[in-house]
């Protein structure tokens, strides 16, 4: 996981307990926990593209391995 990624992971935990105290304390908004879940969605975003980027082969030779066959 990038640095990024764990940044945006850690926002949005600090808005998710931000939110609940808001809405404990003085009562629920529909547009901050919309706001959450899309910051979530996002942050789940993030995640998935970084765990994709993580599984890819590396393009190009390889190091130390042989590179394109000569014509």
């Amino acid at each position: 996981m990038s640095g990024s990624t764990k940044a945006m992971t850690i926002v949005t935990c600090v808005a998710l307990v931000l939110i609940t105290a808001y809405t404990v304390a003085l009562g629920s908004s529909g547009w901050l926990w919309f706001g959450w879940i899309v910051l979530g969605v996002a942050t789940l975003g993030m995640a998935a593209a970084d765990s994709a980027d993580a599984v890819t082969v590396p393009r190009g030779p390889r190091a130390g391995g042989a590179g394109p066959a000569a014509r």
